[in-house]
This record gives C-alpha cells, structure tokens and sequence, in this order.
C-alpha cells in the first residue's frame, strides 16, 4: 500500500510539472500582438523603482513583440520599466538606441540601458537591449534562456564583443527631477524622447486625416520613408513580422481606391532623405527588391 502511494504521488508531481511547463507561452507565437499597449505609470522615475521591478519581473516569459505586464521581449521589457515611470522610450531597441544621453561603457550606471549587434556577422544593426544592474551584471529579456535573466558582460564573451551603445535616461539629481517635473507638469522625459513623441504624433495625425497620401521626393529634410509596397485590405502579418523581426519601425497608411481598401507599407519615418537612402539598399535586399523613397508631407 505504501509502494502503491509513492507511485501515484510521483505520478501526480510529474502531471504537476507538465501542466506548469505547457502553460509557459510559446517565445514565438504564431499570431504576435503587434498593438503597443502602453504601461500605467505606477512609480517616480529612480533607481529604487527599477529595483522593485527587476526582482518582480525576474524570470518572467520572454515572447516576440510583447511589453507586459507578463510576457515581454527585449525591448518590450525595457520599454515596460521606463515607462511603469512615465518616462517614454521608443518600442523597439533600434529606436531606443538613438534617444537618451550618450555614455562610455566606462561610465555605466544601474538603470542605463546597453544595446548589442546579436547578428551573427555584427554588421553593426541594434537587435538586442539590456539594463544594467552593476558590477558587469545586467538584465535582459532573453531568447536563448526564453526569460528575464541576469547576465555579466565581464565574464560574457558574447555579449562583451556585441556590445554596441550605451543610453542614460534618468534624471542624475533629485533637483533636476523636480525641475523636469515641474517645467512639464507631467512625470519626467527627457527632451529628445519627448520631442520624438510630439513629432510622431503629428505625423500619425496628419496619416489619419489624409485619404490621399502625397508622395514627394524632391526635399532633402522632412519625414522620409521607405516604401516596401501597395496592398488590398492589410499587408500580411507575416511581413510585417519579418519587418521588426529585422529591428525597422513601420506604418501602414490606408485610403480607398475605386470601392476597395488600399494599404501603403511604409518603413521610417526618417528625418533626413540620406537616412532613408542609406537604409533602403538594406530593405530591398532583406525585405523588398521594388522598395523605394517616399516622403510623406
């Protein structure tokens, strides 16, 4: 009788731990949720605030184009931090990279965001983020471990070769907090990540209220764009997929045309044409041969 009771308890705990392993959700769904939900600001922008949610989120799952509250990608998992803090970053690590204050690796602080060329060439493409914690240490939502884990960039080889930029985005003093807070009445950003937003906005607005596009591509400064192509109803999820898998941003503009639904892909936008030039031979050889300039006035 006892033998027949170990081996049915066995058997129960073995159940157990299957059903806790086939709940964890696929790292790759084949049905991303590609809608950005922005996160309620529920603490102040400091290093203790990071604290409480670096020990809540640990090990939570990592899945592709997710921002929490309990599934998070890279960037997505950053993206959440920042902004549970009301401090606005870019959704995708590419975008993240290029705001915020510029620091050396040698000046690296607990918050500070560090960015990595994980391909496998290192061409120099931002296709990972972590934040860091101290003393080597950072974390990350990973995709070889499908979790938020804590890894070191001292004893790290592969994350010491791919390390590309470092960004600071919290205030350095109490004073300059209170400051920000008070000159924009609203939880602190910093000026370029708040000026991005204005300027994408504008731009989101003035898509929505067109039912035409006007396509222009004689300017050398405004809001560039490349071009992937034309669609009937939705491009399909799985280009756009490949699009932030390859770390672009994107926008779909849609307009009627003779009684159907006409969708315009477009990768940016970028503010100098040079930008967008220098990106679209990358674009017509990983996503879209036909690609071309387009600029959205």
């Amino acid at each position: 009788m006892h033998r027949i009771y170990q081996l049915l308890s066995a058997v129960l705990l073995l159940s157990s731990l299957l059903f806790l392993s086939g709940c964890k959700p696929s790292p790759h769904p084949k049905h991303p949720h590609y809608e950005i939900k922005k996160p309620k600001v529920k603490y102040s922008p400091t290093k203790k605030s990071l604290e409480k949610m670096v020990k809540k989120l640990k090990g939570s799952p990592y899945v592709w184009a997710e921002e929490g509250p309990n599934n998070f990608d890279c960037s997505g998992y950053t993206y959440y931090m920042y902004g549970s803090m009301g401090i606005d970053l870019p959704r995708t690590a590419r975008e993240q990279a290029k705001v915020g204050k510029y620091i050396k690796p040698s000046e690296l602080k607990y918050g500070d965001l560090i960015f990595f060329d994980t391909t496998k060439r290192r061409n120099g493409k931002i296709t990972h983020v972590g934040m860091y914690l101290g003393d080597g240490w950072f974390t990350h939502a990973s995709t070889t471990k499908n979790e938020v884990v804590y890894s070191n960039l001292r004893t790290s080889p592969y994350y010491k070769k791919r390390l590309r930029i470092c960004r600071r985005y919290l205030p350095s003093t109490k004073q300059s907090l209170l400051a920000q807070t008070k000159q924009h009445n609203s939880p602190w950003k910093t000026k370029a990540i708040a000026d991005l937003k204005r300027k994408t906005q504008a731009k989101a607005v003035q898509q929505r209220t067109a039912s035409w596009p006007v396509i222009d591509n004689s300017s050398k400064k405004g809001a560039f764009f490349v071009q992937v192509g034309s669609f009937r109803g939705k491009p399909k999820s799985a280009l756009l997929y490949k699009i932030r898998r390859l770390g672009y941003s994107y926008k779909i503009i849609h307009f009627p045309m003779n009684g159907r639904q006409i969708s315009k892909l477009l990768i940016g936008p970028y503010r100098y044409k040079a930008t967008a030039l220098d990106i679209l031979p990358k674009v017509k050889k990983e996503i879209e041969p036909a690609a071309f300039i387009a600029e959205i006035l």
